[in-house]
């Protein structure tokens, strides 16, 4: 099987090659770890049968940016998320309140695993979203639909510094 590499905007110029972090005009809070200095907060890749798809994401980790999220927000590039990292693993529930716009959650565990994937959550709705009693350490937001394009499934592994463990730590690049 042929894998392949999907990079949802993230690099600009031929020469510099360096990266577009796109913000949605807020400050992000920042993962209150020790990281090397090649280890972007801001860029995540997913892996799995599908190949590699990469975002470049706003991170959340504090109750105050975690409650605002993507709420109000009008549109989001295909390149770009919202991850929400929360300081242990726990049960997680979220709502579209004053989200605008369908988005696509994708439950993952200490370890990176995505174990539950809610797609095309709809704009407005408060209705609980949840995928049950497990305990998860955080949630990517992406555009309605887009797990679906990319073949992204349960299973599937993101990588990000918050959800390296100490056993096998993500190497990551710049």
């Amino acid at each position: 099987m042929m894998r392949r590499r999907v990079i949802l905007g993230g690099l600009t110029g031929v020469a510099g090659m360096g990266l577009v972090i796109a913000g949605f005009g807020r400050p992000s809070a920042v993962v209150a770890q020790t990281l090397p200095p090649a280890c972007p907060l801001e860029r995540i890749s997913i892996d799995g049968p599908f190949g590699t798809a990469v975002f470049n994401v706003d991170v959340v980790a504090d109750e105050a940016s975690r409650a605002q999220g993507l709420m109000h927000v009008q549109s989001m590039p295909l390149s770009k998320g919202m991850l929400f990292i929360y300081d242990r693993p726990q049960p997680l529930s979220f709502w579209m309140r004053n989200t605008l716009i369908e988005l696509d959650m994708l439950f993952i565990d200490s370890a990176g695993v995505i174990r539950h994937i809610h797609p095309r959550a709809q704009p407005l709705d408060e209705t609980a979203i949840t995928p049950g009693a497990m305990p998860l350490l955080g949630v990517l937001e992406i555009n309605g639909g887009l797990a679906r394009r990319l073949g992204i499934e349960v299973g599937a592994v993101l990588r990000h510094p918050a959800f390296a463990e100490a056993d096998q730590p993500w190497v990551c690049g710049g």
